[in-house]
């Protein structure tokens, strides 16, 4: 017998799924551990030292030819990537990686997202994904449930808050046409405006947050001078210092003056699991359109956003056919039509990885961890304010802490961050506040310790007084 033409004659590399798929897997998965663990070790610290220039020279030797004449094996190039990527990586899981809103993911997730990467379902039709698409209702569902006490609320898997935030608008076009006003704070993250100017809307309106948050005495005015229907946007949990709107006082404005609200609880959303949290998001059950990462406060690798709803109804401008995902006589037959469920086409079943994360950890284990990062931001503001070399901003609302050394100025202060970047030593953020620049930690590891904050405050100390 001759092979198919234009195969050859070896045999083809194996595949991940299918009977012998785990058997394939199980060794390029233990090079794969091993190096992830050479590289944290050649790494060293939160990040690699050297700077941009450095990285980027060290990440062109390891590679070579992207596409060599003739391949190295799996085991080589899985060796020599996979330890590239780690020695080279700003580590989320490094207890001096606080920088930004990205979270070190559990390890359970990303054992559960092998599998979906494994079998590679695409939840743009249900003959791609049977079982990952029960799962994606069910799940969607129960966690709308949580914000939302309707007897219909259902959410949208999305690749995160800025997916999550178009999509809102997007429904509120088609709910009150082109001609949308869309008001938002300044606190509000980028994607709202930029939403606006994706979907042809009118410019959206910015109203100014000088405490941080928006002001309901402000957000009537705007309400009161809006030409047509309008979209109240506000936040639970602000990028720069995770702050949360007054929520219910905008939600009583909204129905005053018959606006609809998104609320952008990205962040802070999954704080209404937490009874010891869940006041500070008083009013989000009020709005028409809930964004949420699982990405934040989730402990989810990427992707992993939620567009909730109180009514799944309020999803009906997305339905979409095509004749070879959802031909008409299959949906009237009782096979599920997912086409709706994004404005994507492929998708990954990210559904998975949080379901297994939720089974694996229960209500109360989840709440356990957001509790705990919530009270090791409190304690490095506790520290920070009793310490004389450092300003804090203000307590954290969540788990964001702004502070600056007591006698640096604003381009010392950028300098020292980027210092302790270059050298890999601390990952922290900047922001403006109150016409000021301020340093912020983004406390995402729970297993960061009191003993991890005092070497943290003590390498600050001996940066600043270099």
């Amino acid at each position: 017998m001759t092979a198919p033409p234009g195969t050859g004659t070896g045999t083809p590399p194996p595949l991940a799924g299918g009977a012998n798929g785990p058997t394939a897997l199980r060794p390029l998965i233990d090079t794969v551990l091993d190096a992830l663990a050479a590289g944290a070790r050649d790494r060293g610290g939160p990040l690699p030292a050297g700077g941009p220039g450095a990285q980027a020279a060290r990440v062109r030797a390891a590679l070579g030819d992207v596409l060599p004449a003739h391949g190295t094996g799996d085991h080589e190039a899985l060796r020599t990537l996979v330890h590239t990527l780690a020695a080279g990586a700003a580590d989320p899981a490094d207890p001096l990686c606080a920088a930004h809103l990205h979270c070190p993911p559990l390890a359970v997730a990303a054992a559960a997202d092998l599998a979906a990467s494994a079998l590679n379902p695409s939840l743009d039709s249900w003959d791609q994904a049977p079982a990952a698409s029960a799962v994606e209702a069910l799940l969607t569902r129960a966690l709308a449930a949580e914000f939302y006490d309707t007897p219909h609320a259902d959410a949208l898997v999305t690749t995160g808050g800025t997916e999550a935030n178009q999509l809102a608008l997007l429904l509120a076009r088609e709910r009150h046409g082109p001609a949308l006003t869309v008001l938002h704070g300044a606190n509000a993250h980028h994607s709202v405006p930029r939403a606006a100017w994706l979907l042809g809307l009118p410019p959206a309106t910015e109203l100014p947050t000088p405490a941080g948050v928006l002001d309901p005495a402000r957000l009537a005015e705007a309400l009161a001078a809006a030409p047509g229907p309008t979209l109240v946007t506000a936040t639970a949990g602000t990028t720069d210092a995770g702050l949360v709107d007054p929520l219910l006082r905008i939600a009583d404005l909204c129905d005053r003056y018959g606006a609809d609200l998104h609320i952008d609880a990205a962040y802070g959303g999954l704080l209404a699991l937490s009874p010891r949290h869940r006041d500070k998001l008083a009013g989000l059950g009020r709005a028409h359109s809930l964004t949420i990462d699982l990405h934040k406060l989730g402990w989810q690798p990427v992707a992993a956003g939620l567009l909730a709803v109180p009514d799944t109804a309020l999803l009906a401008p997305l339905a979409h056919q095509a004749d070879y995902l959802n031909a008409t006589d299959d949906t009237e037959a009782g096979l599920p039509d997912l086409l709706g469920r994004s404005l994507r086409t492929t998708r990954r079943p990210d559904a998975l990885k949080i379901a297994t994360t939720l089974r694996s950890l229960g209500r109360d284990g989840l709440v356990r961890l957001i509790d705990r990062t919530c009270e090791l931001a409190r304690h490095l503001a506790a520290l920070l304010d009793a310490h004389p070399s450092f300003e804090l901003h203000a307590a954290p609302t969540i788990s964001t802490v702004l502070f600056r050394p007591t006698h640096a100025d604003d381009d010392r202060l950028a300098t020292l961050r980027r210092t302790l970047l270059h050298e890999g030593r601390a990952v922290l953020g900047r922001t403006h506040a109150d016409g000021r620049l301020w340093l912020k930690a983004t406390l995402l590891n729970p297993h960061t310790t009191a003993g991890d904050l005092d070497t943290l405050i003590a390498l600050l100390e001996g940066s600043t007084h270099r």
